[in-house]
C-alpha cells in the first residue's frame, strides 16, 4: 500500500496519476474524501461517472461491505473527526495514542475499501494519494505501508493556494489560503512526514521540480524504490516530459484526476509580490533549504540545488 502525503498543490495528484499507469498499480485517489464526496454527495469518479454509477466502485463497495450506505459513511467521518486529526500529531509521536479502539475502526475501514480495490482490479499495489500527514499516523499505527513524501518550493504552493479554481465536479472555487497560512501548512505537514520517517516507516521523499525536469528519471527512481515495475517497457507511457493517461477510477483530488489522453508534465507557475515571498521564504526557512531550495529566486529562475 502506498500513501502519497504532502500538502496540497504540490504535485500528488500528478504522482498519483503516473504511478497508477504502472502495471498492477490502482491508483484510487484521496480515499478520505471517500466517504463525504462519493458516498454521500455522489460526486464524479475520474472516470466521469456519479460516483453511484461508476462500476469499479459498486464492485469496490460490494466486496468490502456489502455495499455503500450513508450511515456507514457518517460513521466514517464521525471516527475521522476523533482520531484522525493533526492535533493529534504528538500523541501519535509520543506513544501516547487515546481512543485506540476508535482508531482500529478507522483504519479496518481503509483497509477493507484498499483491499477489494485490489481484488476487484486485479492488481497487487494501490495507492491513496490523501496526503494528510494526520491520516498517514494513523494508517502507519496498525498497516503496512510506504509513504511517498512530495515536495514542492513553498512560495510556488502559496502561489497556487492563492490562484482561483473551480471544481470540475461542481463549478465551485477551491480553498484559497492566504501565503502566511500557506507557509505555517507547509511546514507543519513536512515537518510531520520528517518525523514519521524517524518512527520507522518508509518514506520516500520526491521533489516536483524534480518530477517536472526529468520525470522518466524521477518516476524510474520512485519505482524502483517502491518495489514496481520500472522497466522500460513498464515506464512506456511517459516520454519527452508527456505522459499517455488512461481512464483512473480516483474518487477525489485535483482537477487534472480527469485528464486523458497525451498530457504534459509541466509546472504552471504562479508568483507572489516580492514581500509575500520574502514573509514564505522566512516561515518555512529551515525545511527550504533542507529541502534544497534557493533562498533567493524568482519565477524566471531555478529555485532548487542539485
Amino acid at each position: 500500500m502506498i500513501f502519497i502525503g504532502g500538502l496540497g498543490r504540490s504535485g500528488t495528484t500528478l504522482l498519483e496519476r503516473l504511478l497508477g499507469e504502472i502495471p498492477g498499480v490502482i491508483a484510487l485517489g484521496e480515499v478520505v474524501h471517500l466517504w463525504a464526496r462519493g458516498v454521500i454527495d455522489d460526486e464524479p469518479c475520474g472516470c466521469g461517472e456519479p460516483f453511484s454509477e461508476c462500476s469499479f466502485w459498486h464492485k469496490v463497495g460490494a466486496r468490502a461491505f456489502g455495499g455503500w450506505r450513508a450511515r456507514q459513511a457518517e460513521s466514517q467521518l464521525d471516527l475521522r473527526a476523533r482520531v484522525d486529526r493533526t492535533r493529534r500529531l504528538p500523541l501519535f509521536l509520543l506513544g501516547m495514542i487515546s481512543r485506540e479502539a476508535h482508531l482500529a475502526t478507522y483504519v479496518s475501514t481503509y483497509a477493507r475499501v484498499y483491499t477489494a480495490a485490489t481484488e476487484i482490479a486485479d492488481g497487487r499495489t494501490v495507492v491513496d494519494s490523501s496526503k494528510h500527514a494526520s491520516l498517514a499516523y494513523c494508517l502507519a499505527s496498525i498497516l503496512d505501508l510506504h509513504v511517498v513524501h512530495v515536495i514542492r518550493d513553498p512560495r510556488a504552493v502559496a502561489a497556487s493556494w492563492r490562484q482561483m479554481v473551480r471544481r470540475p465536479e461542481d463549478g465551485h472555487y477551491m480553498a484559497r489560503w492566504s501565503p502566511w497560512r500557506t507557509a505555517l501548512h507547509w511546514m507543519v505537514q513536512n515537518l510531520a512526514f520528517e518525523l514519521l520517517s524517524m518512527r520507522g516507516v518508509r518514506v520516500t521523499r520526491v521533489r516536483y521540480e524534480d518530477l517536472v525536469a526529468d520525470p522518466e528519471t524521477t518516476l524510474r527512481d520512485l519505482a524502483a524504490a517502491l518495489r514496481l515495475p520500472s522497466s522500460p517497457e513498464a515506464l512506456s507511457f511517459v516520454e519527452e516530459g508527456h505522459a499517455q493517461l488512461g481512464v483512473a477510477h480516483t474518487v477525489s483530488g485535483n482537477p487534472m484526476r480527469f485528464a486523458l489522453g497525451r498530457v504534459a508534465i509541466t509546472d504552471h507557475p504562479a508568483d507572489l509580490a516580492a514581500a509575500q515571498r520574502r514573509l514564505v521564504t522566512a516561515l518555512t526557512l529551515p525545511l527550504l533549504l533542507r529541502y534544497g531550495y534557493r533562498i533567493a529566486c524568482q519565477r524566471s529562475s531555478p529555485c532548487t540545488r542539485p
